[in-house]
Protein backbone atom coordinates (compact mmCIF):
# COMPACT_ATOMS: atom_id res chain seq x y z
CA UNK A 1 0.00 0.00 0.00
CA UNK A 2 1.97 2.81 -1.15
CA UNK A 3 0.41 6.68 -0.52
CA UNK A 4 1.46 9.66 -1.99
CA UNK A 5 -0.08 13.25 -1.01
CA UNK A 6 0.17 16.37 -2.58
CA UNK A 7 -1.06 19.67 -2.16
CA UNK A 8 -4.51 18.93 -3.83
CA UNK A 9 -4.71 15.36 -4.06
CA UNK A 10 -4.10 11.69 -2.57
CA UNK A 11 -3.08 8.21 -3.98
CA UNK A 12 -3.19 5.04 -3.12
CA UNK A 13 -1.65 2.08 -4.96
CA UNK A 14 -1.55 -1.33 -3.77
CA UNK A 15 1.81 -3.15 -5.83
CA UNK A 16 2.93 -6.64 -6.32
CA UNK A 17 6.67 -5.66 -5.92
CA UNK A 18 7.42 -9.45 -7.42
CA UNK A 19 5.13 -9.67 -10.54
CA UNK A 20 5.93 -5.87 -10.76
CA UNK A 21 2.04 -4.73 -11.05
CA UNK A 22 -0.10 -2.56 -9.30
CA UNK A 23 -2.96 -4.46 -8.31
CA UNK A 24 -5.50 -1.71 -7.44
CA UNK A 25 -5.01 2.14 -7.33
CA UNK A 26 -7.62 4.90 -5.62
CA UNK A 27 -7.34 8.20 -5.67
CA UNK A 28 -9.24 11.50 -5.12
CA UNK A 29 -8.77 12.47 -9.05
CA UNK A 30 -12.18 11.99 -11.31
CA UNK A 31 -15.59 11.72 -9.81
CA UNK A 32 -16.93 14.51 -11.52
CA UNK A 33 -17.32 16.68 -7.90
CA UNK A 34 -13.90 18.50 -6.62
CA UNK A 35 -12.94 16.92 -3.63
CA UNK A 36 -11.27 18.45 -0.49
CA UNK A 37 -7.75 17.45 0.28
CA UNK A 38 -8.55 16.99 3.94
CA UNK A 39 -8.69 14.23 6.88
CA UNK A 40 -12.41 13.60 6.11
CA UNK A 41 -11.77 12.91 2.16
CA UNK A 42 -8.43 10.83 3.56
CA UNK A 43 -11.01 8.87 5.49
CA UNK A 44 -13.08 7.58 2.34
CA UNK A 45 -10.09 7.02 0.58
CA UNK A 46 -9.25 4.49 2.58
CA UNK A 47 -12.09 3.19 3.01
CA UNK A 48 -12.36 3.09 -0.98
CA UNK A 49 -8.85 2.04 -0.98
CA UNK A 50 -9.50 -0.96 1.39
CA UNK A 51 -12.83 -2.25 -0.25
CA UNK A 52 -10.64 -2.22 -3.55
CA UNK A 53 -7.97 -5.05 -2.41
CA UNK A 54 -10.45 -6.84 -0.22
CA UNK A 55 -12.88 -7.13 -3.63
CA UNK A 56 -9.38 -8.95 -5.07
CA UNK A 57 -9.32 -11.35 -2.01
CA UNK A 58 -6.33 -9.71 -0.47
CA UNK A 59 -6.07 -8.57 3.01
CA UNK A 60 -2.48 -8.00 4.35
CA UNK A 61 -0.33 -5.53 2.92
CA UNK A 62 2.72 -3.60 3.86
CA UNK A 63 2.15 0.10 4.39
CA UNK A 64 4.42 2.92 2.71
CA UNK A 65 4.10 6.24 4.02
CA UNK A 66 6.17 7.13 1.38
CA UNK A 67 8.19 9.74 3.10
CA UNK A 68 4.85 11.67 4.50
CA UNK A 69 4.82 11.94 8.16
CA UNK A 70 2.57 9.85 10.01
CA UNK A 71 -0.01 12.36 11.29
CA UNK A 72 -2.76 14.31 9.48
CA UNK A 73 -3.80 12.80 6.31
CA UNK A 74 -1.83 10.13 6.34
CA UNK A 75 -2.84 8.56 9.52
CA UNK A 76 -6.58 9.44 8.87
CA UNK A 77 -6.12 7.36 5.81
CA UNK A 78 -4.34 4.65 7.39
CA UNK A 79 -7.00 3.91 10.00
CA UNK A 80 -10.01 3.91 8.24
CA UNK A 81 -7.98 1.25 6.21
CA UNK A 82 -7.28 -0.55 8.86
CA UNK A 83 -11.27 -0.16 10.18
CA UNK A 84 -12.22 -1.31 6.83
CA UNK A 85 -10.56 -4.85 7.04
CA UNK A 86 -7.05 -4.50 5.99
CA UNK A 87 -4.19 -5.65 8.47
CA UNK A 88 -0.93 -4.09 8.08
Amino acid sequence: MSVFVSNQHMYVQFIDDVAGVTLAAVSTLGGGEARKNDVETAKSLGKAAADALKGKGIETVVFDRGGFSYSGRVKALADAAREAGLSF
